[in-house]
């Protein structure tokens, strides 16, 4: 169930992301629809509806090579953070503490206006269709092309690379701490100097 977005833009920035980052048989690269990008974009998108905010995650451990899942425990951002972030967010929306070097259009608008231009048809129009609406809106498509390597490569605490499948495509381990050294490993780097 989407956070932000109502199902159909749901919808309609999966196929998006879908077409900017698609998925590759012949490689096995994994797609933005398998990295469940657009589930890292509307948690980012509706990151203020959580408390704390869904901005950035704790640590100092995943939890998933050892130690506690700390990035489960969002950190509360302080009233400046909390501003900028909102401002980012959600525009300034005519708040004089958020328009202090002018009016901002947040990312919530830009995404509003920009799949109005997608049309509430995108996904069930063809893929050649679909990149020609893409292109015509340059500016969601590059911002959505942004987001969508954040979801398919960034932490999956976030809402995308579903599995660490990103990660795993290309071979990344993730985060390992607190993984350790066994004795082998510590006398190898000590009689290396």
């Amino acid at each position: 169930m989407p956070i932000w977005f109502d199902e159909n833009d749901y919808e309609t920035v999966a196929a998006a992301c879908e077409r900017l980052i698609p998925r590759d048989e012949a490689s096995g690269a994994p797609g933005a629809t398998a990295a469940e990008v657009a589930r890292y974009v509307d948690q980012l998108l509706g990151a203020f509806t959580f408390d704390p905010p869904r901005i950035w995650a704790g640590g100092p451990f995943s939890g998933r090579h050892g130690g506690d899942a700390g990035f489960e425990n969002w950190i509360r951002l302080r009233p400046l953070d909390e501003r900028a972030w909102r401002t980012r967010i959600e525009g300034s929306r005519g708040d004089p503490e958020r328009e202090r070097n002018g009016p901002v259009i947040g990312l919530q608008e830009r995404y509003r206006s920009g799949l109005v231009a997608l049309g509430r048809d995108f996904v069930s129009v063809d893929g050649t269709e679909q990149d020609r609406r893409l292109d015509a809106v340059a500016e969601l498509k590059a911002m959505l092309y942004e987001h969508a390597c954040e979801g398919m490569y960034g932490d999956p605490v976030y809402g995308g690379n579903a599995g660490g499948c990103g990660w795993a495509f290309i071979q990344f381990d993730g985060d390992m701490q607190p993984r350790g050294y066994t004795d082998a490993e510590v006398e190898e780097a000590g009689g290396a100097s």
